[in-house]
């Protein structure tokens, strides 16, 4: 963990924050992609921080290009920037998300981890990947890829063949996903958790990537609050999208709601 840790202080004036996470957008998921404009639109909040792989793919920010999925989430974003706050964290999928798309988003960017100071109390925000300490092949290959070295090398490439390289990154992870089983699939280190917490003298931790939402209790007291994926668009599933609000009356989970 970066020492110091950043911290994002909420105004006085906000009454409501959503955090959410793990939407995986892509071009062929526009069920999710509307439902996630629709909430973006319509929260009743006054700023919604995204805390990693809200897309699936990212291969540098000139993917953005005119009439691209990429360019229709910039636009997206620029305009509910003139409503709402917004905020990005980096996750596993969507790391190299750059200064460039974020500027043009109207979005802010934040260090993972970051503690949010808001309704007099401390709130530690991670993407959560970092603290999956068991993962060691996961962990050698998030050292690789968050490298500048590693990062300024694949950007020098052709947008197609950063392509064709993601997609096949991509793969193997899904292969190793599915060889290991959900049970088998990385989670927290709980010592490494706590000691995060205690260094930020923050009560919570407030993470995605898992894909497990739930609400764990951590010794002295304190919390680990995971957020939900989301998918609108299988059709052999219920659709399923949750969001963490955050007021002064504490941290409540809220369905998102298909838009008619």
């Amino acid at each position: 963990m970066p020492q110091p840790v950043p911290e994002l202080h909420a105004p006085s004036h906000w009454t409501a924050i959503d955090i959410l996470s793990d939407l995986h957008l892509q071009a062929g998921l526009p069920a999710t992609m509307a439902a996630w404009a629709h909430h973006l639109h319509t929260a009743p909040v006054q700023a919604v921080i995204l805390l990693g792989d809200v897309f699936e793919l990212w291969v540098g920010d000139d993917a953005a290009e005119a009439g691209s999925f990429e360019a229709h989430c910039a636009a997206l974003l620029q305009e509910v920037s003139r409503t709402k706050a917004l905020y990005f964290m980096p996750g596993n999928r969507d790391f190299l998300v750059g200064p460039d798309f974020l500027a043009r988003s109207g979005v802010q960017a934040l260090s993972d981890p970051t503690v949010l100071v808001a309704f007099g109390r401390r709130w530690l925000l991670s993407h959560g990947d970092a603290l999956c300490l068991d993962d060691g092949d996961y962990q050698a290959f998030r050292r690789q890829v968050r490298d500048p070295a590693w990062q300024q090398a694949f950007l020098a490439q052709p947008l197609a063949q950063r392509r064709a390289v993601a997609t096949r990154m991509r793969a193997t992870s899904e292969r190793r996903k599915r060889e290991q089983g959900f049970d088998g699939y990385g989670d927290l280190d709980p010592a490494a958790t706590l000691q995060w917490l205690r260094a930020c003298q923050a009560h919570a931790l407030i993470h995605g990537h898992t894909h497990r939402p739930g609400d764990h209790p951590l010794p002295d007291g304190r919390l680990r609050h995971v957020l939900s994926d989301w998918d609108f668009d299988d059709p052999h599933h219920a659709p399923r999208g949750e969001v963490l609000r955050l007021q002064a009356e504490g941290l409540r989970r809220v369905t998102v709601s298909v838009p008619r």
